[in-house]
C-alpha cells in the first residue's frame, strides 16, 4: 500500500493536481508519524492493518468536518472535504456486502466455537484480523449479537 501512495502521489504531482497532491502528502505525513512513534515501541514501522486503520480515521475526520461545514453554510468548504473523502476511499479495501457478512460472521462464529455473547470479542477480533478495512463492526456487532441469542 506504501508504494501505491508513493507513485499516486508522483503522478498527481507530475499532473499538477494541487488537491490530490495535498491529500496523498497528508497521508503520507500521518502514515510517518505513526511510523516513528512505533519505532519507539521497537518496530521497524506501521503494519498494513494501522495504515487502513489511519485511512479510516482520516475519512471519519473529514466526514465530520465536511458535516460541520453543511451546517455552518460553508458548502465550498465541504465540497472540498468531500473530494478528500473521495481520494483517501480509493486506498480502503471494498465493503462487504450483507449476505457476504452474514456468511462471513457465521463462519467467525464456527472457527472461534462462539456460543453465547461472552465470545463475541473472540468473534469481532477474529473478523478484524481476516477482514481488515472491509467491514463495518457496528453493524457486524449488532449481527453477531442477535446470532448469539442476544
Amino acid at each position: 500500500m506504501r508504494d501505491k501512495l508513493v507513485s499516486d502521489l508522483k503522478d498527481a504531482m507530475r499532473a499538477h493536481d494541487k488537491l490530490r497532491t495535498g491529500t496523498l502528502r497528508l497521508v503520507m505525513a500521518a502514515i510517518k508519524d505513526r511510523d516513528i512513534e512505533a519505532r519507539g515501541a521497537g518496530k521497524e514501522q506501521i503494519s498494513e492493518q494501522d495504515i487502513l486503520s489511519l485511512l479510516q480515521k482520516m475519512i471519519k475526520q473529514r466526514e465530520e468536518s465536511a458535516k460541520i461545514y453543511d451546517d455552518n453554510g460553508r458548502q465550498e468548504l465541504a465540497e472540498v472535504e468531500r473530494a478528500e473523502i473521495a481520494i483517501i476511499d480509493e486506498f480502503l479495501p471494498q465493503a462487504m456486502g450483507e449476505e457476504d457478512l452474514a456468511v462471513a460472521i457465521k463462519q467467525a462464529i464456527e472457527q472461534t466455537g462462539a456460543t453465547s455473547l461472552r465470545d463475541m470479542g473472540k468473534v469481532v477480533g477474529a473478523l478484524k484480523g481476516k477482514y481488515p478495512g472491509q467491514i463495518d463492526f457496528g453493524q457486524a456487532s449488532k449481527t453477531v449479537k442477535e446470532l448469539l441469542g442476544g
